[in-house]
């Protein structure tokens, strides 16, 4: 047996619907396997809190072996793990196919689903990932004044913090009434000049996201004017639901079925009849590019759309390739600090936001691939706020000390996240945006 693995990580399906999926017996038996190893080798100690959480059990338990740690803080090392699959796609020597076979993360998910199905999560967390939903009925007209009104209001603030259990300071995004879908219907859109290079057809179906859609529209908009005006045709699905990540990460797996269901269909209709599809969260890409695809690995439909979405970013670079990108810029960027989402760079299609913008005169993009420590609901707990601040931390230090022009991450809340760290947040722009800006459009 050889230390390590040369080869590129593979990935098991998740075989979420076997009969020793919620043996939690079978379950605590795998723990102790993956736990000893990582024990013994700690490379993953500064990336989430699951890890430094397990190795302090560890080093203060009465044998300072995992044989003396209570099992019950098991579940405490599983909570703190968001999935970000930073363990396995950058740090672990043992992921298949080394034979000892670790998945850190899809374990985790195991015993999310077996907690999930226990009914052993809490109500607040079965609110917050329920994305959509929330979207739907805050973006209604007098409604969305009253909730993004009750967002910003200390008092009420602190009754959620205190009451439902999400963090006074946490930043919770404003809804908007005219959504990204609406403000798309209501344009004219040319599909005009349109050619097809390489991977790409010159066509982009937008899958919004419910952050897209109902939090910041401005991202999708942005993007609609970035792809046409370099002559890429757009329109959206007749019918989106949430991508299913966050009900992926609270372990509700049957929920992540029921939205798969609804929006695979949509999305392949439109890949038969030519359109690529885009998604402006790079969570969201991911969910189609790898989650789904391993939890349903003879679903030709969700292979189809795994093959078919792309991030914008590695979109833009597929059409520069073939010289279809529009490089004539009116405007320049400076410095940029630029933070990789976790979610992006496990995709490994390498840095294509740093390569798109330094095309941009006078522009250079510092690169700060380091988690936020935001994902999406966790930041958002107040159990687990504090942790994700200290998380954020050294990329706050990086930000502080390039003093750049503009901060930017492809993952708006991971921006915020991060941005609330900083004296003057009010230069943080995403990198579509920035594009744009660029543009001159």
């Amino acid at each position: 047996m050889r230390e390590g693995s040369l080869e590129a990580p593979t990935r098991h399906p998740i075989d979420w619907k076997g009969a020793s999926f919620y043996d939690e017996a079978n379950l605590f038996n795998e723990l102790d396997r993956v736990f000893d190893i990582c024990h013994g080798c700690r490379r993953c100690f500064n990336l989430c809190n699951a890890f430094p959480l397990l190795f302090d059990v560890i080093d203060e338990s009465e044998t300072m072996e995992l044989d003396s740690v209570d099992k019950k803080v098991y579940w405490d090392v599983v909570d703190n793990c968001y999935l970000c699959d930073m363990c396995f796609m950058s740090k672990c020597p043992y992921v298949p196919p080394h034979e000892w076979d670790l998945d850190f993360p899809h374990l985790m998910l195991r015993a999310k689903a077996v907690k999930f199905e226990k009914n052993e999560v809490k109500q607040r967390d079965k609110l917050i990932t329920s994305t959509d939903r929330i979207g739907k009925l805050a973006s209604i007209p007098i409604v969305v004044n009253v909730v993004n009104a009750a967002n910003q209001n200390k008092t009420i603030r602190r009754v959620l913090d205190s009451q439902l259990g999400i963090h006074n300071e946490a930043v919770i995004p404003a809804y908007h009434t005219e959504t990204a879908r609406k403000k798309f219907a209501q344009q004219k859109h040319d599909a005009s000049g349109v050619q097809a290079c390489g991977e790409t057809t010159g066509k982009v179906a937008i899958f919004t996201t419910c952050y897209g859609n109902y939090n910041r529209p401005d991202l999708v908009n942005d993007l609609v004017d970035v792809l046409e005006h370099n002559n890429v045709a757009v329109t959206m699905a007749s019918k989106e639901n949430c991508c299913g990540m966050p009900k992926l990460e609270l372990g509700d797996l049957k929920e992540v079925e029921r939205l798969k269901n609804n929006n695979i269909p949509q999305l392949v209709k439109l890949i038969d009849e030519g359109w690529d599809v885009i998604a402006p969260v790079p969570s969201c890409v991911l969910m189609f590019k790898q989650e789904l695809p391993l939890m349903f690995p003879d679903d030709e439909d969700v292979a189809k759309v795994r093959d078919a979405i792309f991030d914008p970013f590695e979109y833009l670079m597929l059409r520069h390739k073939s010289n279809l990108l529009k490089t004539e810029f009116k405007g320049e960027l400076g410095q940029v600090s630029y933070q990789v989402a976790c979610h992006l760079r496990v995709q490994n299609i390498g840095l294509k936001t740093k390569e798109v913008l330094e095309l941009i005169p006078n522009t250079s993009v510092n690169a700060i691939e380091r988690c936020s420590g935001h994902d999406g609901t966790y930041a958002l707990k107040s159990e687990f706020h504090d942790i994700a601040k200290k998380i954020a931390k050294p990329v706050v230090n990086r930000v502080k000390k390039a003093e750049a022009d503009v901060f930017s991450s492809d993952c708006p809340m991971a921006a915020d996240h991060i941005a609330s760290g900083l004296e003057d947040e009010s230069n943080v722009k995403s990198p579509i945006s920035l594009l744009k800006q660029a543009y001159g459009i």
